[in-house]
């Protein structure tokens, strides 16, 4: 932040339940894995369908690829703005309406009987389906920065466990009658319970235990209250203590653009560039590995899904081994980084040059690992060098750029694909190249970074 700007609010939203204690996360960390859970449990039995249910209501392929484009432009532009609106509405109000609208959205998809029904059901997820963004910013105010990593990659494995089941019951489904309106209701209720679960989880714990927290963690967070009323004072400029009901409406939507400004303005960029290359590097890798290996190799889609599930399995497993590998980098999360994103080039580069379908199961069994390992290192990072007086605002930016990169890499893909099967993972090869070489170049304000940060907690 520029040294002219006012110091920074006091963290918004509710205070943080109390930071878990001892060898384990607390009760409310560990329901908050359930809460990923069933997210992606949920979202993983409708969303492999979508292609084909949109297909049967008559659309053309255009359509199709219209229709989710859009999805994708609603996640861009509205992931940021609801990430900031956890901060200063709080997260439990946040994370609730987050989940209660896209039950509606996919309550709605259930009852999609045609192409436009079918556009209209996907608007509210592509608003409001930020529940993992929501979480993973609630972990951040949870516990210690040393902790975040372990949590937020056991978060991870949990969500990737929902994924790696949930296309399993999706397609059982599917074989029945109406089996995808069945699977999408189904899902609908799923994130009925999973905001139930959000309602009973011990948020009453978090006033009694929450100075103790703010010891370890951070000194500048106080209850939703105080922080309102702090934020009503500034933008009168002190002239006034109280709001008008206009005003009221009015202080949230300031609050939040200038959060965003002042992510925008800052120093985090070559973070954020760091994300995206790697994002559409691995979008690249994935975009038509089906595709591939049968042309190169003569594998079957049905044998590409195992693999592709053996490689969701492994990088699940991965989550739940974060704990001793940042114990062994000493809690260094910007040497993780660099060394799980050389890996992740040298392991894609292994898979455009393989001979046979062995070195891609070695490949896809090592990627796996890596891209867990670099997913949750980019996010700690962030929140580390970037503070934790928005990690909503922060969180949230980074999903925006990880969804301008879903929307490049199919285009990228389908380009280098004109010349040969193996020109979308050689071009996610250079791309990845180009985000090792900006964290080389930028290592020392990474290392200093991360030293102040420590020091001034």
């Amino acid at each position: 932040m520029g040294a002219s700007e006012p110091p920074p609010a006091p963290r918004p939203g509710p205070a943080a339940p109390p930071a878990p204690r001892g060898a384990g996360p607390g009760r409310f960390v560990r329901c908050l894995y359930l809460v990923g859970f069933l997210d992606f449990f949920g979202v993983s039995m409708v969303v492999p369908l979508l292609s084909l249910h949109i297909k049967s209501l008559g659309a053309s392929p255009t359509v199709a690829g219209v229709v989710g484009s859009f999805y994708g432009l609603l996640q861009l532009f509205s992931s940021t703005f609801v990430g900031c609106w956890s901060d200063v509405i709080g997260r439990q109000y946040s994370l609730l309406a987050c989940i209660l609208f896209s039950a509606l959205g996919y309550l709605l998809l259930g009852m999609s009987t045609s192409v436009c029904l079918f556009a209209i059901a996907r608007v509210p997820v592509g608003i409001f389906k930020h529940t993992l963004s929501i979480s993973k910013a609630l972990l951040s105010d949870l516990v210690s920065e040393k902790e975040r990593p372990l949590v937020i990659g056991h978060f991870n494995a949990a969500s990737s466990v929902g994924f790696i089941l949930g296309p399993v019951v999706g397609g059982y489904f599917t074989e029945l009658e109406s089996g995808f309106y069945l699977t999408s209701f189904i899902c609908s209720f799923i994130f009925i319970l999973n905001a139930g679960l959000v309602w009973m989880l011990p948020w009453s714990e978090e006033h009694t235990d929450s100075s103790e927290n703010e010891q370890t963690t951070s000194n500048s967070k106080v209850t939703a209250k105080a922080n309102y009323d702090l934020q009503v004072q500034s933008l009168a400029n002190g002239t006034t203590k109280y709001a008008t009901p206009l005003q009221s409406l009015w202080i949230p939507v300031v609050s939040v653009l200038k959060r965003i400004k002042s992510i925008a303005c800052s120093d985090l960029w070559d973070i954020f560039l760091v994300r995206f290359l790697m994002s559409v590097a691995v979008m690249l890798y994935y975009s038509n590995f089906v595709l591939a290996i049968e042309e190169r190799f003569g594998v079957k889609p049905k044998l590409t899904g195992y693999l592709i599930s053996y490689s969701s399995t492994v990088g699940a497993l991965a989550g739940f081994l974060l704990g001793p590998i940042t114990r062994l980098y000493q809690h260094n999360s910007y040497a993780l980084l660099l060394h799980s994103t050389v890996l992740t080039c040298v392991l894609i580069m292994l898979y455009s040059t393989a001979l046979s379908i062995w070195a891609v199961i070695l490949s896809s069994t090592f990627l796996a690992f890596s891209t867990t390992v670099g997913r949750t290192c980019i996010t700690d990072l962030e929140l580390t060098l970037g503070g934790n007086q928005a990690s909503g605002t922060l969180i949230g930016v980074g999903q925006s750029v990880t969804s301008v990169g879903r929307i490049i890499a199919p285009l990228l893909s389908g380009i280098a694909q004109e010349f040969s099967p193996c020109g979308p993972p050689s071009l996610g090869v250079g791309l990845a190249l180009v985000a090792i070489l900006i964290m080389l170049m930028n290592t020392p304000r990474y290392c200093s970074g991360r030293n102040a940060k420590l020091k001034s907690e």
